[in-house]
């Protein structure tokens, strides 16, 4: 279901624990990371960079739309069979477009929008994508509250030991009920951190027009305050995962929460979030096989008090994973945005 990889990639057992670790703090030091993977800094290090520049893995730091007041939405967008693909790519090119995949016989794309605004998002829906050629039809589903996703990031490998894992958690977050409104400093780091979550502080202060050690503080402040969050985003494939599918489950309002947690706690799923629309709910989940999403739709699925209806629509091609373009199976940096 998913694309296929161009090249076999082999990831030993210390790769895998790199992996898991990044997932668990994509910002801890490399001594820090040697240490709980007991192994040199210098074996740490060359890893980091041969996964990193061979495309197979990215950290980004990025913020919580939720709790910055970013304008989430869910699309689906209908093309001609010749269009899809192309659409895809010019969608994936914007920077207020965090995901992109192609869905459902290749002629429908789904993409996460990100917009700072609501007349930024409202342009995109009611002017650049009605106007596209070839776009045949448009379903816009406002984020109202992510079950899984985010900070809780699905990673699909046990590698580390329980006490490995403690050793690297960082102290739990909880944001206040008011949201934090970035500023322009910020959101400079933020498209730093978009890029490249692991960039130095010499980088940040350059981009910000900030000290090192203002850089410094700002992004542990926005730590703090759950303002922004570390994710390592990679190729489901590459672990051996190699079907992805979006769900979408209609689901009665007063049982949307229960499921909504019931789905958060299955491993397969990456993402799940309630949604604007005639369903309430959607998901996309992660499995081996076709075998296993079979499996995992009739067993784990259907074994949900308050799902109606499901429907299943496979992923084809990834060509946007959390700001970064895929090609050929690997990740590479968007062009800077305009």
């Amino acid at each position: 279901m998913q694309q296929s990889v161009n090249e076999t990639v082999e990831l030993d057992p210390l790769d895998r624990a790199l992996i898991q670790a990044l997932v668990i703090d994509g910002r801890a030091a490399f001594s820090r990371l040697a240490e709980v993977l007991e192994v040199s800094d210098q074996t740490v290090v060359r890893r980091y960079r041969r996964l990193r520049t061979s495309g197979l893995i990215r950290v980004v730091g990025l913020p919580l739309g939720s709790r910055v007041g970013l304008f989430e939405s869910w699309l689906r967008v209908q093309c001609a069979p010749d269009a899809a693909l192309p659409v895809a790519e010019a969608l994936a090119r914007r920077p207020d477009i965090a995901w992109v995949t192609l869905n459902s016989g290749g002629t429908e794309i789904h993409c996460m929008t990100r917009a700072r605004t609501r007349k930024d998002r409202d342009t995109l829906l009611l002017e650049k994508l009605p106007r596209t050629r070839r776009v045949t039809g448009i379903s816009a589903h406002t984020i109202l509250r992510k079950f899984f996703g985010g900070p809780d990031s699905w990673v699909g490998l046990d590698e580390l030991r329980p006490d490995q894992i403690a050793a690297l958690e960082p102290p739990p977050v909880e944001p206040g009920p008011e949201r934090y409104a970035l500023d322009e400093a910020e959101f400079a780091l933020l498209a730093v951190l978009g890029r490249d979550g692991r960039a130095g502080y010499p980088e940040l202060a350059r981009a910000t027009g900030l000290s090192e050690s203002t850089a410094r503080r700002r992004l542990e402040r926005l730590r703090d305050l759950g303002a922004v969050f570390f994710d390592v985003e990679f190729v489901p494939a590459h672990l051996g995962y190699e079907a992805e599918a979006t769900l979408v489950l209609t689901v009665p309002p007063a049982r949307i929460a229960e499921v909504g947690a019931a789905l958060a706690s299955h491993r397969e799923v990456a993402f799940a979030a309630a949604v604007t629309g005639s369903a309430a709910l959607m998901a996309v989940a992660v499995c081996r096989d076709t075998d296993a999403l079979y499996t995992y739709l009739t067993e784990r699925i259907g074994s949900v008090d308050g799902v109606g209806q499901v429907e299943l629509i496979p992923t084809l091609r990834s060509v946007k994973r959390a700001g970064m373009l895929v090609e050929g199976g690997r990740l590479v940096d968007p062009p800077p945005a305009p």
